[in-house]
This record gives structure tokens, sequence and C-alpha cells, in this order.
């Protein structure tokens, strides 16, 4: 009975302002009149075939990436590789990439001169010469194709993430272990196993994480604000343009083009399980016809052989380069001062962009306030309910507290503000904290559920028949020993915070400055040095929390007791 009242409290503490805020949400998107007005606009057909392509082509390729990196690495040394790096990959927000990227593809960029430096032994007989940037456009393009290359490398970890957590829990991993070997003498290789055993299993496993990037892909408003088209743009930039409007016919008419924003997510998301469960039929008609040819059989020479192995060390550590080469970009170009093209390094350097970024300190304290209260918030209501909530309950609340990973981060966020507008909160430090907590709470419970579950809970007995209360089980034994995944969690949600660009302006009313806001507003600017070292900051405050995180989280050792002399 106690710990159903103690539940109740984290149940009320999100329940309400996520209904509230659904709620809002549902009846923003009621004006009969705003849909008429969308279904006429001239932009819309061409925003809503802009948004399909790019969120469709990135959702598919960061799914098929994932799968051959690990199909390349699982059961290998490379697996342990591959995962590695991913904590700081995960720790560089979307709009950092985003600008780091197009700093790095731009016309003037390092890429380019890269390029030029290496093929200038070549310019006099090739006529390769280059005096200025060529007129390529690599961001921005009309076809989308940035914003397809930012959202691909960008949700690649995420979804690695997302399959190592399942693929570490105790009884799958040993239950695929087992699989792996037995196929293995049935004469399938590993990586043939892992396509017919190991991803039919988990793909299933990875719904509510690819529901997620399915709806990050159509919906970003910040990364296709770098990196997206502008004539016309993406709807969710349209719909954005709309609802930061003071006209309130505009102002619906961006909430009906948010909802419209859902109903593709949700479309798309049915087709995606429809096919799914065809292709399955499939999959299961084709993978059970057995091997075509033993291994024994298949003779490759040991060149042929030593190749495969560069070209799949190469595909497993082309992520984390190309993650180096963005955070390089993003540093370097932060303190850069004249550089004329098409020299490799610039003649001057400089700390002037560092020096703006500490005299306003506000944003950056702004950044920190936010991180830290709304991440401590999350993690705490995370573990309350992980703890104290019956598994029923958790079940039944469940979509409700994924519900932001769902929908659309415009309409989300029309919800908040209404919900800001109700509670007397629009514009005021709390009811930007009540927004970000509400975006963080998902990713911190995703990121704590796993290690949560696999907890050995013979231990609670064993301190139970010691005469131990419940409450000292968990101070001394249960939370000391998941330290490195609450953590995590912190860290998990210190990053969301950082990143969230939409609801910091929108709820906050544009009264708050974050190093996230400042960095999308100077990227219509020309202060690409002072643009790089927001950016650079946005990801170096995560980075600094995860290491944290990681040194907080360690395991400790014990020395071994001294041995005295027994005294005589």
């Amino acid at each position: 009975m106690i710990a159903r009242c103690l539940a109740l409290l984290p149940a009320a503490a999100v329940g309400i302002p996520m209904a509230w805020a659904a709620a809002a949400a549902a009846r923003a998107g009621l004006d009969a009149g705003a849909w008429t007005a969308l279904a006429r606009h001239p932009q819309t057909a061409s925003a809503v075939g802009l948004s399909l392509a790019t969120g469709l082509a990135s959702f598919v390729l960061a799914l098929a990436s994932s799968a051959v990196l690990m199909a390349l690495s699982y059961a290998s040394p490379r697996w342990a590789r591959l995962h590695r790096p991913l904590p700081a990959m995960l720790a560089l927000p979307h709009t950092a990439f985003a600008i780091g990227f197009v700093l790095l593809i731009a016309p003037s960029g390092w890429l380019v001169r890269a390029g030029v430096a290496v093929l200038s032994p070549f310019n006099h007989g090739l006529g390769l010469a280059l005096e200025a940037p060529p007129p390529w456009q690599t961001s921005q393009d009309p076809w989308g194709l940035g914003l397809i290359a930012v959202l691909t490398l960008k949700e690649i970890p995420f979804l690695l993430w997302a399959a190592l957590a399942q693929l570490q829990r105790p009884d799958l991993a040993q239950r695929l272990a087992a699989e792996i070997q037995l196929a293995q003498t049935l004469g399938y290789r590993t990586r043939a196993a892992w396509w017919r055993i190991v991803w039919p299993q988990l793909l299933p496993r990875l719904q509510a994480p690819l529901i997620a990037v399915l709806a990050y892909s159509l919906t970003a408003v910040d990364i296709a604000l770098l990196a997206g088209p502008s004539a016309p743009p993406t709807l969710a930039v349209l719909a954005w343009q709309w609802l930061q409007d003071p006209d309130p016919a505009r102002n619906a008419l961006g909430a009906a083009a948010a909802w419209l924003l859902g109903a593709g997510v949700v479309v798309v998301a049915l087709t995606g399980r429809l096919a799914q469960s065809a292709g399955r039929r499939w999959a299961r008609a084709r993978w059970s016809r057995g091997a075509s040819q033993p291994v024994a059989q298949l003779g490759v020479a040991s060149g042929a052989r030593s190749v495969h192995v560069l070209a799949r060390g190469a595909a497993t550590s082309a992520l984390p380069v190309a993650y180096a080469a963005v955070a390089c970009a993003l540093v370097l170009g932060s303190v850069t001062g004249v550089w004329r093209f098409p020299a490799l390094w610039p003649q001057l350097w400089s700390w002037e962009a560092w020096h703006s970024v500490a005299g306003s300190s506000a944003a950056v304290w702004t950044t920190l306030t936010l991180g830290f209260t709304s991440s401590a918030a999350a993690l705490l209501w995370s573990v309350a309910w992980l703890e104290w909530a019956p598994s029923r309950w958790q079940h039944r609340l469940r979509p409700l507290v994924f519900f932001p990973l769902m929908l659309p981060g415009v309409l989300w966020v029309v919800g908040l503000h209404e919900l800001s507008l109700g509670w007397g909160l629009d514009g005021q430090v709390s009811g930007l904290w009540l927004a970000h907590s509400l975006c963080v709470l998902p990713y911190a419970l995703l990121s704590l559920e796993g290690p949560y579950g696999r907890f050995d809970q013979r231990l609670q007995t064993v301190a139970a028949s010691l005469g131990r209360s419940r409450w000292a089980f968990l101070v001394h034994v249960k939370w000391p020993l998941l330290r490195a995944a609450l953590a995590a969690s912190f860290a998990v949600g210190f990053a969301v915070s950082v990143a969230q660009y939409v609801p910091t302006l929108y709820v906050g009313g544009g009264r708050f400055s974050t190093v996230t806001t400042e960095a999308v507003a100077l990227s219509a600017g020309g202060q690409r040095s002072l643009m790089a070292a927001y950016a650079a900051l946005q990801w170096l405050l995560p980075a600094l929390v995860f290491g944290l995180a990681a040194w907080g989280g360690r395991t400790r050792r014990f020395a071994p007791p001294t041995q005295t002399r027994s005294l005589q």
C-alpha cells in the first residue's frame, strides 16, 4: 500500500502535465479554417514532399547503416571498438553536429581545401587549380542531400546505442551466443548468422527507438534550418515559421501544419509496420533454406581475405572518423581568423570568438541551469517510478511518458506552450524548466530501464534475510551498484536539455538565450567563428558531463586488507 502511494506521486507529477500538453496540442488542430488555408497554400505540397523524401531517406540509410555495422562487427574484436565511442558521439548535439558538418563540407571548408592540397602537384597537368571556392551548394541544397547526410550520421549512434542496450540483456545475450555457435556448426558464417538469427530478433525490440528516429527525421526543425533547403523549406520549418507569427490566423496555420506532420509520421509508421509484417514472411522463407554452400568449401584467397578485413575495419571506423572530423571543424573553426582560399591552414588564429562567448555568460549559465535541474528532476522521477510503481502502471503510463518522442517537435511544443499559458508559466524560468524536464524525461527513463531491469533481485532477498530495510538496501546496495547507469542517465538528460531549441524559444517567449539558440541564430549571419564557438561549447558541455559521469560511475577497487601480526 505504501509503495502504491509513493508511486502515485511521480505518476501525478508527470501524467498531469503530459496529458494537459497532449490535450492542448489536440485542440490546436481543430480549426477547420486553418486546414482549408493549409490545403490551398502554394508551399504545402512541395514542403510535404521534401519532408517525406529527406525524412524517409535518412531513416532508411540510418537503419541500414546501423544493421550493416553491427553485422560486420558482431562477435568480433571490432564490436567493442564500434560501441566504445558511442557516448562521445551521443554527447554531440544535433545542432552542433549540423554546424560542424556544414563547416566541413562547405565549398570553402576543410574537405575542399584538403582536396586542393592533395591534388596540388597535379594541378598544372590536369588544370585543377582553384583560386576561389567552387560554386557547389553542399548544404541547403534544393534536393535536401545535405539534410539527409546530417540526419543519417546523427541517428546511427542512437540506433547502435539502443541495439546495444537490448543485446546486453543477459537472457538475450546468452541465447543469441548459443544460437550463433549452433549456426556456425551448421555451416553459417558469423555475418550470415547475424542476418538470419540476431537481426530478426533484434528488430522487433527496436520499435520505440525506430519510431523516435522516424519522427525526428520527418519533423526536425533546428537541423533543417541549418542544413536543409530554404526555398521551399521542409514542412517542419514552415510550421515553425507560422507558429512564430503574431497573427492568430498564421499561428493556427502552423498548428494545422504540425498536425499534418504528426499524421504523416503515423501513416509512415503504420506503412512500415505492414511492410515489416510482409517482409517477415518472405525472410522466414528465404533465410530458412540453409546455407547455400558450406563454409569449408568457400575458398578465399589470402589476398582477397586481407582486403575484405581491411574493408570491414574501414567501414566500422568511418563513423568515429566522421564525428572526429566534425568536432575538429568546430574547434578549429572557432579560433580561425584570416583564412584565404585555398590555404589548408588559416593565416591568423584568433580567440576573439571565445572572448565574445565569455562576454555573454548569461546564455551559458542559462544552459547549465536548465541542463542540471531538468536532468536531475528527470533522473529522480525515473528512479522513483521504476522503484515503486507497479509493473502494470508502468506499462499503462509508458505511452504517455514517451509521447514527446513520438510527436513532431513543433506539435509537442504547441502543447507545452498551451500548458505554460494555462499554468501562468509562459516566459518564466519555471515554465522553461518544466518544458525541458518533460522533454528530457523519456530519454532518462529509456537509458535507465535496461540497467534497472537487469538488476539481480536476489540481492534484495539476501539483504532482507539479514534484517536490513528496503531503504537501507537501496542506499547501501542497489543504488551504489547502479551508480554508473544513474550517472549515464543524468548525462544523457543533460545533453538532451542542452540541445533543446524549439521549446526554449517558444515556451520561453524569446526571453532566454542558450548556447543552442545563439548558435542557430548566428548561422544566418556571417560570423562563422562565433557560430562555431557556440556550437563547440554546445558539444563540450555535454562531453564534460559525460566524462564526469564516467568518472563517477567507474568501478571501485578496494585494496586488500593489511595483514597484521597477531599478538602473542
